[in-house]
């Protein structure tokens, strides 16, 4: 059995911004065709946490981080809508997947 495909996303995007989109559209896409997506929201990009269209991705299998630190700064309550963690899981991510985005504007 072959593995799947991992993407990870760094998506630094504010939520008004195109690129906060763009990204979430990469994640769709991926999502859609089989891959494995890992998503680390951070500075102005956790603010959109909690957005819908985000959570949605979350039913189709995207796995969501949020920066600890960012949340705390944009006064973002951590909760159960993304896994809140340091920039270590940058990292992992970036050693772990097949290909690796960032987004930030």
């Amino acid at each position: 059995m072959a593995r799947s495909k991992k993407l990870g996303i760094l998506l630094g995007a504010h939520p008004a911004q195109r690129g906060f989109a763009h990204g979430l559209a990469l994640a769709r896409a991926a999502l859609a065709a089989g891959l494995d997506v890992y998503c680390y929201l951070v500075d102005e990009a956790v603010l959109g946490v909690e957005r819908p269209e985000v959570q949605a991705l979350r039913t189709m299998g995207l796995k969501l981080y949020a920066c600890a630190y960012g949340a705390h700064r944009h006064g973002v309550s951590p909760g159960d809508k993304a896994i809140f963690a340091g920039l270590t899981v940058v990292s992992d991510l970036m050693a772990g997947t097949d290909r690796f985005l960032s987004i930030n504007a």
